[in-house]
């Protein structure tokens, strides 16, 4: 599913086989694919809150392998920010959510387990290439769920 120019949800595969599961992340032919720059694992501990952060230039590709993790996303338009959606991703859940740069986001892992976060990026992680905002900064009640 295309949402304009900001994100995309793409259904990432999942191949059962005898000895465990094969669980997709992404082809060079697919939507999302914006080149590769490095792959990394993010951990979430039950409950924890990660926000906010906007890449300036890198293009994520996110998938949970395990746990629940829903993000959020917003767009800043003249110093207001405006809320574009709310995805959740798991295992049950198995899409690849592809933020692009501008984006402001951040996430919770919303299951009693640790949850896993595979991002692949288009660039190397670049520190200047980010901004990060604290989770109060911007107007969002992380306690509902939709």
């Amino acid at each position: 599913m295309d949402c304009g120019n900001l994100y995309q949800i793409n259904k990432a595969s999942i191949m059962p086989t005898d000895n465990g599961d094969v669980l997709s992340g992404i082809k060079s032919n697919e939507n999302g694919f914006a080149g590769f720059g490095e792959a990394y694992f993010s951990l979430v501990n039950p409950g924890a809150i990660k926000a906010w952060k906007l890449h300036k230039d890198m293009t994520s590709n996110l998938l949970v392998p395990k746990g629940v993790v829903k993000f959020v996303l917003f767009k800043e338009n003249e110093g207001k920010m405006r809320f574009i959606d709310e995805v959740i991703l798991s295992r049950a859940h198995y899409f690849r959510l592809t933020i692009e740069p501008g984006v402001w986001f951040g996430f919770k892992n919303i299951s009693s387990d640790e949850a896993i976060i595979l991002n692949i990026a288009n660039i190397k992680h670049d520190p200047a290439e980010s901004e990060r905002k604290p989770p109060s900064a911007i107007e969002y009640d992380w306690e509902i769920e939709n």
